[in-house]
This record gives C-alpha cells, structure tokens and sequence, in this order.
C-alpha cells in the first residue's frame, strides 16, 4: 500500500517529522479509544442478549371458573341461576346430579332439545321463569330448522323420572307425569356480551330487563336466526366484542345459522 505525504516545505525536515509524529499519535489515541468503545458495546449487547434469553413471558392469569360453566348457563333478572344441557350426557347429568326438589325443569315442546333446570324454580316469578323458557327455546332444535318460535312447558322434581313399571328409560328421554306449566309462542333469540373477562350468552327477555336497571354492559350483539354460519357468526361476535376465544363462543352458540346485530 502507497501512502501519499504532503511535505510543507516552509518547515525544517526536523518540523515536518515532529508533525506527522505529533499526528499518527493522536490518531492511533482515537483509534484506541474507538476499540474500547466497540468493546464496550459488545458487552452490553451480550449482557441484554442474556437477559431477553432468560426472562420469562409474563403469566396469563386464568379466570376460576364456577362449576355450572360447563353447561349452557345464565342468571335471570331475579338472579336465580338457570343452566342447560349442551349435549344428551349433560341433559343426563342435569336430571341425576343438579335437579333439586325446589328446582324446575324446562324443555322445548320439539324433537331435540336441552334440559333447561331453573335452581329454585318453585320461588321464582313469572319473570325467571319466562328467561328460563325462552332460553330452553333457543337451545332447542327449533334453531336449527328455522321455527322462529316454539312452545316450551316446565314440571317440578316429582314430575320427572328416569324408570317405569318396565325399567329405565333410555339415555336422553324422560318419564313426564301431571300437568305442565306452558310457555306458548316463545321467541329464539340470545345476547352475547362479556364482563370480567367472561363471556356471558342469555336470552333476549333477560338482557333487557337488566339493562333496564344499568346490571349490564354497553357492548353486546344480538343473535336471531339467519343466513350465517355457526363459523361466521362466531367470527362477527368475537369481533364486535373484542373477545377472541372463538372457540368459546362456538360452544355457546346453538347448533343452526344466525343473524347478527
């Protein structure tokens, strides 16, 4: 390699020489101090390196859940808690292991429908007990078919039975007895909305009255039957709730298409 000087030729030889000297010393100080600082850098990056390395992500605390959130549930306006058979094994479980004397039992007039038990049904008012029909209604397979209304009929404990004088019945049927109390003419429709990080599914008639008293949140969609799939309408719900466990949703919704607003 070929270095160019530039000899100031007013200076002595002894000048020149003492100025280049002067010069590379200093440029080997900065060259020196540039290393350190590189070095230095690099420390640093290594260190923050294995601090992202081991830190861990923070944790996600999960919400407890209360042990009729496995089924189809709601609290009516009255604040007696209403839960329902998602499929023919809970309908089961709901008749053997949650149906209370005091409680009463709600099905949709219909091939095909959940086991709706409203716990201490036998106190409640008219109004809980209309929530409790119309939720029985839209978890029925009158959703499915499009019927936009059904009848439903609620019985208490003694009227409900799993054997005859011939021996069981078979899993999803039940012995009815006695008169039943009607609900005609009941409409399907549901409200999604979330609150404490939960997402909350009851029926229209109950919503309603407890947003008329301020008890629910500003931000819900209405489900009535439609032209959308399960899929999409899960998709639209999540979205307008800011509730992204589509999964949830899924379960809560009945089996059927949907309109939602």
């Amino acid at each position: 390699m070929i270095m160019k000087i530039t000899i100031d030729f007013t200076k002595s030889a002894q000048e020149n020489a003492d100025y280049f000297y002067s010069r590379s010393k200093k440029l080997a100080q900065k060259r020196l101090g540039a290393e350190q600082a590189i070095k230095q850098l690099e420390r640093r990056l290594k260190a923050a390196s294995a601090v992202v390395k081991t830190a861990k992500p923070p944790a996600i605390k999960a919400i407890a859940k209360e042990w009729y959130e496995k089924f189809h549930w709601f609290f009516t306006s009255e604040r007696m808690l209403v839960i329902g058979g998602r499929d023919a094994q809970q309908n089961e479980m709901l008749n053997s292991r949650h149906f209370d004397d005091k409680d009463l039992f709600f099905h949709a007039n219909i091939f095909g429908a959940s086991v709706v038990i409203l716990k201490n049904g036998a106190d409640a008012g008219m109004e809980s007990r209309e929530e409790a029909a119309q939720f029985a209604a839209c978890y029925s397979s009158a959703w499915k078919e499009g019927q936009p209304v059904v009848d439903v009929y609620a019985m208490r404990r003694s009227q409900v039975s799993k054997s005859t004088s011939k021996g069981s019945i078979s899993s999803g049927s039940f012995l009815l007895t006695g008169e039943r109390e009607w609900h005609r003419g009941i409409q399907l429709s549901l409200v999604l909305s979330v609150a404490g990080g939960r997402l909350s599914v009851m029926p229209e008639k109950a919503f309603y009255k407890l947003k008329e008293s301020g008890a629910q949140p500003s931000v819900y969609v209405l489900a009535k039957q439609g032209n959308m799939k399960k899929s999409d309408a899960a998709k639209k719900i999540a979205s307008a709730l800011q509730f992204h466990d589509i999964d949830s949703i899924m379960q809560q919704l009945p089996p059927g298409s949907f309109k939602i607003s």
